[in-house]
C-alpha cells in the first residue's frame, strides 16, 4: 500500500527557529502522534517508536530515522525504514521552508511504503488512519511551532 501526502502551513516563527525545531529529534519527535520513545544513534540517525492501534491489531512500530536533506535553513527531508506490526514500512517526509511577509511557509509532503500482513489484515483501515495521525502531527507541530492551541491549516 502506497500513501502520500502534503500541504502547507505558515507560522509567524523566523524560518532558522522552524529549521531548527524541524531538525532536532528531541523536540520534534514528541509531537508524533502516539510517541512511545526516541533513541538517538547520532545527531541525523535515531529510531523513533509509536504505540499504534488498528481496530483490534495494536502494538508498537520502530522506524529507524535518517535525517536524509539537511540545507540550513530551507529544507529538512527524512527517510525511514522499520517495523509496523507484522509490516514493513518506508517512510519519506521533507519539509520547505520560505520566508513570507506573516514569517515562514512550511510546505511539506511524504509518502509511506507498507508492505506486509498488516495491509491484509487491516486493508482499508491503513489510510484514513495514516491521513488521521497526519494531520494530527501537522495541526501539533504547528501548535508547537506557533505555541497557539489552535493551529489552522492551510
Amino acid at each position: 500500500m502506497h500513501i502520500r501526502f502534503s500541504g502547507d502551513f505558515t507560522v509567524k516563527n523566523p524560518r532558522q527557529d522552524v529549521y531548527t525545531f524541524l531538525t532536532d529529534p528531541d523536540r520534534f519527535c514528541p509531537i508524533l502522534p502516539d510517541f512511545k520513545a526516541l533513541a538517538k544513534e547520532a545527531a541525523d540517525h535515531f529510531t523513533v517508536t509509536l504505540s499504534l492501534g488498528i481496530s483490534h491489531i495494536r502494538g508498537d512500530a520502530k522506524i529507524k530515522m535518517v535525517l536524509a536533506e539537511a540545507t540550513p535553513p530551507t529544507r529538512a527531508a527524512y527517510t525511514g525504514r522499520g517495523d509496523v506490526i507484522g509490516a514493513n514500512v518506508t517512510v519519506t517526509a521533507a519539509f520547505d521552508l520560505t520566508d513570507v511577509p506573516a514569517g515562514t511557509r512550511v510546505d511539506w509532503r511524504g509518502e509511506a511504503q507498507i508492505v506486509g500482513r498488516l495491509v491484509s489484515l487491516a486493508g482499508g483501515l491503513l489510510e484514513p488512519l495514516a491521513k488521521k495521525n497526519l494531520m494530527k502531527l501537522i495541526d501539533g507541530l504547528q501548535a508547537a511551532l506557533t505555541n497557539d492551541k489552535q493551529p489552522v491549516r492551510s
